[in-house]
């Protein structure tokens, strides 16, 4: 961990979603809880998602394509966050397979010019009677395609 966050290149790819951090978030020593950073970038993609009309209920058999797992999680933590107030999520796509994703985020300023941790997270579409590897929908995937980042 440094004791100053690097500042990051103007946004030009993916989505900016605002996240709150609250006074509970925070551990002992008054930093976010490093557990809280994947919750907030969860419950960024969730509202990015059901700005595109994805609604996720807990039915599996109706979830659709919200009916996936997480492969893997990666997170690095870049600098601390050391008060509540209002931040942001930085969300994209690197990779959009046929049964599976990886997106890039950013947990960063409410600007996005300093990023305090980053990371990737794998996940793959299940079938909902199966739990085998299923196909994204076209529709997932149009919507996917807005979110990839070109050049990587």
């Amino acid at each position: 961990m440094t004791a100053e966050a690097p500042a990051a290149p103007a946004l030009s790819y993916g989505r900016l979603i605002p996240v709150t951090v609250h006074f509970d978030d925070l551990d002992a020593l008054g930093l976010l809880h490093n557990a809280r950073y994947p919750v907030m970038v969860e419950r960024a993609w969730a509202e990015l998602w059901q700005e595109h009309g994805f609604v996720f209920e807990g039915d599996w058999a109706a979830a659709g394509d919200a009916c996936n797992a997480v492969k893997e999680l990666r997170i690095g933590y870049e600098a601390p966050v050391t008060r509540p107030g209002t931040y942001a999520v930085h969300l994209w796509l690197e990779r959009l397979g046929t049964t599976g994703l990886t997106y890039g985020f950013r947990f960063c300023s409410e600007d996005g010019a300093v990023t305090y941790a980053q990371g990737t997270r794998v996940l793959v579409r299940l079938d909902a009677g199966t739990l085998r590897p299923a196909p994204w929908s076209e529709r997932f995937r149009a919507a996917g395609r807005e979110l990839l980042r070109v050049g990587n």
